[in-house]
């Protein structure tokens, strides 16, 4: 039994292949079209698409509806090609490593979002962004779109390149172009995320609303359009404005599939119930009164009724007619679900009683602010929260949290996975918190956030806004901990760094190859923890980032089990000859303890070996007892 080496190439060493996934799809419902490049990889057949599609097919150069811009074609080639980064764990910045569920990702979301296919594609039940407007300041997302490592190192400070922050003023003939190129791959890659169940909500002003609805009806297709929800963001109008105050944004909402998403209903408020009367002690309890009469759509004829007094009213209002049949009024009536009024001789109504309802109410589409707060308070509570000083504006943009908790009582059931990936001041982590918190919910949170460097260090020390972010949930899940210390909710966030692969590849210098090659003999990075090595590995094979890990220390070497004996990793730098069949044998004790569901995958450091011998016969005592995929790297 050989143990199988983990190259930088190999496919356990890279994240999904969506361009690859795509021709797998078309191969398996037209088989016919799969031939071979001129490099001898898989491709498609134009000719043959052409042929069993007919006319349907079209060209970019062709006159067609939609949106093209400079860069579209080279857009689209980005969100295909996998990532070379991995996420590396940093659980001195988290909250209840062990036992969170949540995540915070600090990187560039391109990236981050290419990691995160295998793990979470198509189990995202909910995405909530709230991505740049794009209203002609600076830009925090350069020019070169596609390198988002290198991007990433720049900002941060890591390279030598320094932040690279381009102007994308209004004046620039590439202003529209510019955001198109960063919000397209980013949502192309959003939709492969999300569940067969699951929407997205995109807050947008009017500057790019026209661009986005095209391209979310290019990539989500335009029959799951669901709404445009108008969000009342002022509380006051601007009387600074030139023409006229801009008072309102809105919330794009997308279906993964508007036949099967349904949004959940609102809980009815204090005032919605108030609403219900029992004026006649009617023992199926309050109701609320509906109008009888109806316009021509519901028209169901216009037959006289008689009041209990004998009063004949010969239908209803001019231009409207009975909601309901003749035969279904008198049901109604003989039923006492008719109401003649206090009088009885008034027009009657139908009683709809609360027992009856469904239990909430439709969402509608305009959010007043006194409904899911403003812009100023958004701002107040980011202050309030942080302690900041007076006249510290610490974000710039911040949502309020009763906005997004609103997002999430619409699109994220109780035990939901929500992805924001313009993560921001942290808003739709803490409304997420604070939703679990009212109807003790379950939902879990991932956020990805830029370390967009702050113009200067703020007084507490922040210097980009991931900084902000982390610091914020932390003392949102404080103070609710505080309120409610017995309440068992998860207020806590697992910590991730971007960063290039703990993979090295193979990148020989022509002036010394003979260097390059003992350099080579270690091909994971210098530096790297085995925690970060776990992780990526996790990634690469599609598990959860939060999935639970145990550790054992099994013939003086530490050993991982993750998901219970799914994956089995001992990254330890030293393996001996003498030491293996101990460890193997302590390896397959464990998992047949943990007596784990399928097939399970074990891992080692291929420099931790002494020799061959060592690595041979460890990986043929895990396959006698059952562990086939035995790798190393």
């Amino acid at each position: 039994m050989t143990m199988q080496k983990i190259e930088a190439h190999s496919s356990e060493a890279q994240t999904a292949n969506i361009l690859a996934d795509n021709i797998a799809q078309l191969k398996a419902i037209f088989p016919e079209l799969l031939t071979e490049n001129t490099k001898g990889a898989a491709a498609i057949n134009v000719d043959v698409l052409k042929q069993l599609v007919g006319d349907a097919i079209a060209y970019d150069g062709d006159e067609k509806y939609g949106l093209n811009w400079h860069g579209k074609r080279k857009a689209r080639q980005i969100a295909l090609t996998p990532s070379t980064g991995t996420l590396r764990p940093t659980q001195e910045e988290s909250v209840d490593w062990d036992t969170t569920q949540n995540l915070i990702i600090e990187g560039d979301n391109l990236e981050v979002l290419k990691l995160l296919q295998k793990s979470y594609g198509g189990k995202v039940n909910l995405i909530y962004i709230d991505p740049p407007y794009n209203t002609g300041k600076d830009f925090v997302y350069p020019d070169n779109f596609q390198d988002s490592i290198k991007n990433y190192l720049d900002i941060t400070g890591q390279s030598d390149g320094g932040a690279k922050i381009s102007t994308n003023t209004e004046s620039s003939g590439r202003f529209h172009t510019d955001w198109l190129n960063m919000i397209y791959p980013r949502l192309k890659l959003s939709q492969s995320l999300l569940a067969d169940d699951g929407a997205i909500f995109v807050s947008i002003a009017d500057h790019e609303i026209h661009n986005l609805r095209h391209v979310m009806d290019e990539i989500f297709g335009p029959e799951n359009f669901i709404a445009n929800v108008i969000w009342h963001k002022m509380d006051s109008p601007k009387n600074s404005a030139v023409h006229l105050s801009e008072d309102h944004d809105y919330i794009v909402i997308y279906a993964k599939n508007s036949e099967i998403w349904r949004p959940v209903p609102l809980p009815r408020t204090e005032e919605m119930i108030a609403r219900y009367k029992n004026p006649d002690n009617d023992p199926r309890g309050p109701w609320l009164l509906g109008d009888l009469a109806a316009r021509n759509f519901y028209a169901q004829g216009r037959y006289p009724i008689t009041t209990p007094s004998g009063k004949v009213i010969s239908g209803p209002p001019a231009g409207s007619y009975w909601r309901i049949s003749e035969e279904k009024f008198r049901e109604f009536e003989k039923d006492g679900r008719i109401w003649w009024g206090s009088s009885g001789d008034n027009r009657p109504g139908i009683k709809r009683f609360i027992s009856e309802v469904k239990d909430g109410v439709v969402p509608q589409t305009y959010w007043p602010w006194k409904d899911v707060g403003s812009t100023r308070h958004a701002k107040q509570e980011l202050s309030q929260i942080m302690e900041a000083d007076a006249g510290e504006d610490l974000f710039i943009t911040p949502k309020p949290v009763r906005l997004i908790k609103r997002v999430l009582q619409i699109g994220a059931g109780k035990d939901s996975l929500i992805l924001d990936f313009f993560g921001g001041s942290g808003t739709t982590l803490h409304a997420t918190y604070e939703l679990n918190s009212d109807d003790n919910g379950s939902r879990r949170c991932i956020l990805v956030q830029l370390p967009e460097p702050l113009a200067e260090t703020s007084k507490k020390g922040y210097r980009n806004i991931a900084d902000i972010t982390r610091d914020r949930i932390r003392r949102v899940g404080k103070k609710l901990r505080e309120k409610n210390p017995m309440g068992g909710q998860d207020l806590g966030y697992r910590a991730f760094k971007l960063d290039t692969s703990n993979i090295r590849a193979w990148n020989p210098s022509s002036s010394d190859l003979k260097a390059s090659l003992f350099d080579h003999l270690e091909h994971l990075e210098p530096g790297r923890t085995c925690d970060d090595i776990l992780y990526e590995i996790l990634l690469k094979l599609g598990l959860d980032l939060c999935i639970p890990i145990e550790t054992r220390d099994i013939a003086g070497k530490q050993v991982n089990s993750v998901g219970a004996g799914v994956l089995m990793a001992c990254l330890h730098e030293s393996i001996k000859a003498s030491e293996a069949e101990a460890l193997a044998l302590g390896m397959v004790a464990w998992h047949e303890e943990q007596g784990t569901v399928g097939d399970t995958t074990a891992v080692f450091r291929d420099s931790a070996f002494e020799n061959d011998i060592a690595k041979s016969n460890l990986a043929a005592i895990l396959n006698q007892h059952g562990i086939k995929q035995v790798r190393s790297l």
